[in-house]
């Protein structure tokens, strides 16, 4: 495909950063006088700020794709997309990102107990998360989306059939969802790994030409990007659960409609690898350290590590944006490794 043809994204990308940006400032103070908010464990203050700015981050990306189908439409351009796809992919990512909202907004006023410190929200069951994300499947499974034949590193190319939109989207979709979520708690550590994710699938999708998975990473990136602004050190609103499970679903579905599942899967490494460790103490367990006097952590658990930032906590004491910034480092470097596998044709 030639590249010149990738000039078409822009436009969406830029709508998609700046109505996030707007989308941000309207967010920070009415989700603050809403009571939407979380304390802030790893600061010495513990100061309250506000939640779920995933809400906005998924409203640009909605803003993004719509503009790019407004072109297309309106044949501004020519569209190398199917309208089909597009509007599956967006209502996948609503359906789950809703889902995500509304264990942000399960906000109690007595204090309660959800991992290992008290927390204000009670928020969903540990049950009914899978089953709600699980929605988010039944479009792409209604377009029969992404193709049967999948080359899985060092087993090679599995034919799903049948069992690919029925079996392997469903788990997918939930598993990405939820599993993103996992890995948070620090200034700017969900933004930044999504964000590093979606950039390398961006640059996978041009180079060996999936506009599709390039136009939904590419303003999926630019949406992220904007949210930075607002959630690196010191962080003026968190993601909330809306953030990791509409990434988390836009992540895999542009892995499943871009045609690069292999490829995603070592990108998506990292979650992987943290929804093990959690499992290992059945999910009940916090990524936060205990604050020193200094500004470091102190690993939670000791020795035992149930979580990527337990190992970067018993590594080296650590601050918050340095916990952050060890943490984007591990996703660049499985992106590498995602392109040396491809490169040695193990993908």
């Amino acid at each position: 495909m030639a590249y010149h043809t990738y000039l078409t994204i822009l436009v969406p990308c830029i709508a998609g950063f700046v109505f996030s940006i707007i989308a941000l400032m309207f967010l920070k103070s009415y989700m603050f006088e809403s009571g939407i908010t979380s304390p802030d464990h790893n600061k010495k203050s513990k100061p309250t700020i506000p939640s779920s700015g995933g809400l906005a981050v998924v409203f640009g990306f909605t803003i993004g794709v719509l503009t790019y189908i407004f072109g297309s439409s309106f044949h501004i351009y020519t569209s190398f997309v199917s309208l089909e796809y597009l509007f599956a992919t967006l209502l996948s990512v609503l359906l789950v990102a809703f889902v995500g909202f509304l264990d942000d907004v399960n906000v109690k006023k007595s204090m309660v107990k959800t991992t290992d410190m008290m927390d204000t929200r009670k928020g969903l069951k540990q049950w009914q998360k899978p089953l709600l994300t699980l929605v988010g499947a039944v479009p792409l499974m209604a377009i029969n989306a992404g193709v049967k034949v999948v080359a899985i590193p060092f087993v090679g190319a599995v034919n799903f059939g049948i069992f690919y939109p029925l079996i392997i989207i469903p788990l997918a979709v939930v598993f990405a969802s939820n599993a993103f979520n996992l890995l948070g708690g620090f200034d700017g550590i969900a933004g930044g790994t999504g964000l590093i994710a979606s950039l390398g699938m961006l640059l996978y999708s041009i180079i060996y030409g999936s506009y599709v998975g390039a136009l939904i990473t590419s303003i999926l990136a630019a949406a992220i990007m904007a949210f930075l602004v607002f959630n690196l050190y010191p962080s003026k609103i968190t993601p909330g659960d809306s953030f990791s499970y509409g990434v988390g679903t836009g992540l895999v579905v542009a892995m499943i409609v871009g045609s690069m599942e292999s490829f995603g899967l070592i990108v998506f490494m990292p979650w992987i690898i943290e929804f093990i460790l959690h499992a290992r103490r059945r999910f009940k367990v916090t990524d936060l350290g205990k604050l020193r006097s200094d500004g470091t952590f102190e690993p939670p658990y000791g020795k035992k590590i149930y979580s990527w930032t337990h190992i970067i906590m018993n590594l080296k004491r650590c601050t918050e944006w340095e916990v952050s910034l060890y943490m984007w480092i591990v996703e660049l470097l499985f992106v590498a490794l995602a392109f040396a596998l491809k490169s040695m044709a193990l993908l």
